[in-house]
């Protein structure tokens, strides 16, 4: 009898890249109107290139929900902060964008992926476990 696989069990790019593509098929997560300009951070210099760069943000966010609940808005802020740049003086680190994060939990609140965590936070729920779970057993049996 073969064992169930969980997200734990798959690559983390191989999963996230199918969980967005998920996420894009499905529908049910819409884009805000403001996701072809926004920046993902204050450091960075411009938007993202890839036009799906909002689902797999997405994707990212689910799988560590999943693998670490109690995550919230400011911790996200700090997972996808980095370097800001200052010129001739020394770079210092900087969050990223609190909005973008903002959104993309409510988003996945709202298709019942994840959920707030009395402790704070937001945990997976049993549906986005079962869900998160049948995409990675998908990459486990395609070649």
């Amino acid at each position: 009898m073969a064992t169930a696989t969980t997200v734990k069990d798959v690559s983390p790019h191989e999963f996230v890249k199918a969980y967005s593509a998920h996420l894009k098929r499905s529908g049910k997560m819409e884009l805000p109107e403001w996701s072809d300009i926004v920046k993902t951070a204050r450091f960075k210099e411009l938007a993202p290139y890839d036009p799906d760069w909002y689902f797999v943000r997405a994707a990212s966010m689910a799988r560590k929900i999943y693998l670490r609940g109690g995550l919230g808005v400011g911790s996200f802020q700090r997972i996808y902060g980095g370097s800001q740049r200052n010129g001739s003086r020394p770079p210092h680190f900087c969050k990223s964008s609190g909005a973008v994060a903002r959104h993309i939990l409510q988003q996945l609140q709202k298709m019942n992926i994840i959920d707030v965590d009395p402790k704070g936070g937001r945990r997976i729920t049993s549906t986005g476990q079962r869900d998160l779970d049948q995409v990675a057993g998908r990459i486990v049996v395609a070649p």
